[in-house]
């Protein structure tokens, strides 16, 4: 049972619909002592706002799009591929103030709190060992969660983005079976997004299981294009300092290229940077700039001829 009436409000799972950081102000909250008939004020020096700062929701892509509808990376890739590893590197390149891909700036997110969570692991901290973000949960969910960043470009327009964030499993299962019931979120991925990142794990690609590794990933290039329609799809190698076989890298190459002859190729690393320059890993930035050269195709309109000087029939029948 949801304990707010509000059906677009998840609280406590996540923060108050309506902004109200003490539930118990908010006449929604049906553990409110005060009743639903009562509406407590707000302190003044109270700041609501209409976002938490975590991963969006479906909810939440309304207020998102407000302004202009954001472009949505479909990031697509087997479990432990480095999907969320691939997020957290790009926050925290942005972090540093190495914000210039594509000679555009940062220019804010409406999920700081989901990134902090995700980058938290890979932050270094002295007398700890690095780690890598934890697996993300494949707990059921009918839409991945969703980490938004906006950037401005020279022309002073603002773009926005927003990264998916799912679990390896939804991918692998729906690409098994297009409508499996554990495929929804994966279904809705494919159907939402504008741009795809398919993921190879070179680590798996090269491990005991590497013929597995190798099967499940060509199965997620036959359903990706199947489904992609004309949509760009960039093929992804992470953890690309572990080496893999020529021959497994070349199987896996036929198989993207030959099903989708225009996608791209980029290969990214979290590696040390031997030169001393600041270190943004490999191919990191690269990436990021490449996606943020991608643009929504728009309809064009076939132009029509006047036929009249008056204004009220501009619009009128082509010669």
């Amino acid at each position: 049972m949801n304990p707010c009436s509000r059906p677009t409000c998840f609280a406590p799972e996540s923060t108050c619909d309506l902004g109200f950081l003490d539930r118990a102000k908010c006449s929604a909250w049906k553990g409110n002592e005060q009743g639903s008939d009562s509406q407590p004020g707000t302190a003044p020096d109270e700041l609501l706002l209409p976002w938490s700062g975590s991963a969006l929701g479906l909810v939440d892509l309304g207020f998102v799009a407000g302004q202009a509808k954001p472009l949505v990376v479909g990031i697509a890739g087997p479990q432990n591929a480095g999907k969320t590893t691939l997020l957290a590197a790009w926050y925290l390149i942005l972090g540093r103030g190495l914000d210039n891909p594509g000679n555009s700036i940062f220019s804010g997110s409406y999920s700081l709190a989901g990134w902090e969570a995700v980058a938290s692991a890979l932050r270094w901290k002295p007398g700890q060992q690095p780690t890598f973000p934890p697996h993300t949960s494949s707990r059921g969910g009918r839409a991945p969660g969703l980490l938004h960043l906006a950037f401005r470009e020279r022309t002073e327009q603002t773009r926005s983005y927003l990264f998916t964030d799912a679990p390896g499993e939804w991918f692998q299962k729906w690409a098994v079976n297009r409508e499996a019931f554990d495929g929804e979120g994966a279904r809705w991925v494919a159907e939402h997004s504008d741009v795809f990142l398919l993921i190879a794990d070179r680590e798996a690609l090269s491990g005991a299981n590497m013929g597995s590794a190798r099967g499940a990933l060509q199965l997620l290039a036959r359903r990706l294009a199947a489904e992609r329609a004309t949509r760009p799809v960039a093929l992804v190698w992470t953890k690309s300092d572990v080496a893999v076989a020529p021959a497994m890298e070349k199987a896996i190459r036929e198989t993207v290229f030959g099903l989708m002859p225009d996608a791209v190729e980029f290969s990214v690393s979290i590696i040390s940077n031997p030169s001393g320059a600041p270190d943004t890993g490999k191919g990191f930035v690269e990436l990021l700039e490449w996606i943020q050269r991608i643009r929504r195709k728009h309809i064009t309109l076939a132009s029509a001829s006047a036929n009249s000087a008056d204004p009220l029939f501009m619009l009128g029948s082509r010669q």
